[in-house]
């Protein structure tokens, strides 16, 4: 038997969370935690996927990473509509009704569900903060967008301390930089003693 991988699962209220199952099928549930128990789980989700977001309209937003698209299913797995994303990693649906996506192609954008791009942040053009692999974005109430990457310790790329990539990085809507994380070493080696 494959081992499967259960995705960081999106609260829904008090009661119930969303979250994926990576394997093979790759599933999406939604469960009621309080009663323990399964309330639904489309069986024609398309694909292995990164992210998935149950919308305000109760709808799934999913990132399918293996097909290079975005695609949102009703509550019994039906596609209502797609678009191509290059290495696509994260699709966040906006209060304003269109999709933030961040990838692998160093590129954070939001588009509308047609795919009109609205706003765009190049990480390529801030070669002084580097991302190596940016995973999710997410858009704050202020209207700044928050971008992390992600990096594999577990790898024989190990972090250059004296030019480490940045972990996650805030950015206003005109594009300036409002802060970032670059911190490698050990917090248990850093913190004070109390």
């Amino acid at each position: 038997m494959k081992r499967q991988k259960v995705l960081k699962p999106q609260p829904i209220g008090k009661n119930h969370v969303v979250f994926v199952q990576n394997g093979n099928p790759a599933q999406v549930f939604v469960v009621n935690i309080k009663k323990d128990e399964i309330v639904k789980n489309p069986k024609n989700s398309h694909g292995h996927f990164r992210h998935a977001r149950l919308t305000k309209d109760g709808t799934y937003l999913l990132a399918h990473m293996d097909s290079e698209r975005v695609a949102e299913y009703d509550f019994d797995g039906n596609e209502l509509w797609s678009m191509d994303a290059t290495r696509i990693w994260s699709a966040e649906p906006l209060k304003n009704g269109n999709i933030l996506l961040c990838g692998n192609d160093r590129l954070v954008r939001e588009v509308t569900k047609q795919g009109k791009l609205v706003w765009d942040f190049k990480l390529d053009d801030y070669p002084q903060y580097k991302m190596t692999s940016p995973q999710i974005a997410a858009r704050l109430d202020n209207g700044n967008t928050i971008i992390n990457t992600w990096f594999n310790q577990r790898s024989d790329d190990m972090v250059d301390l004296d030019d480490p990539p940045v972990q996650v990085i805030e950015v206003t809507p005109n594009k300036e930089v409002a802060w970032v994380l670059q911190s490698w070493e050990d917090p248990m080696k850093v913190l004070p003693e109390i």
